[in-house]
């Protein structure tokens, strides 16, 4: 289940390749890479926080830490998407944006199949 939950940081590592042979700016994938990583780093401190606020029966400071991680995770990405299309070029942007949407989609799909497969398994969103 390790390497299901692992799946977008490979599709990441693919996407490079993907962008320097469709020439779109690597600054979209930089950009992007960098983030989804720092989100990834941020939503495992959460979950660390979560489950010791779940041991301590305290449901409201494990919502709470759950939502915080996840709207900053969400506001993290924009911002590296309006960065890089203003910084840099229109179409860094939108490649950083068309990145950012797989790397999504292929999240939250994973988790859903982790889910799925392994319902005692720690809801931890990744």
């Amino acid at each position: 289940m390790e390497a299901l939950r692992n799946i977008d940081i490979l599709v990441l590592l693919i996407a490079l390749p993907v962008f320097v042979l469709v020439d779109a700016p690597i600054s979209g994938w930089v950009a992007i890479a960098i983030v989804w990583i720092a989100g990834r780093v941020g939503m495992e401190i959460a979950a660390r926080k979560r489950r010791t606020a779940l041991a301590a029966s305290n449901r409201n400071a494990a919502l709470g830490v759950t939502a915080m991680a996840t709207m900053g995770r969400v506001w993290l990405i924009a911002g590296a998407i309006l960065l890089v299309g203003l910084l840099d070029e229109r179409e860094a942007g939108l490649a950083a944006a068309l990145l950012a949407l797989v790397l999504m989609t292929v999240s939250l799909g994973t988790t859903f199949l982790v889910h799925l497969f392994d319902p005692e398994a720690d809801g931890t969103l990744r």
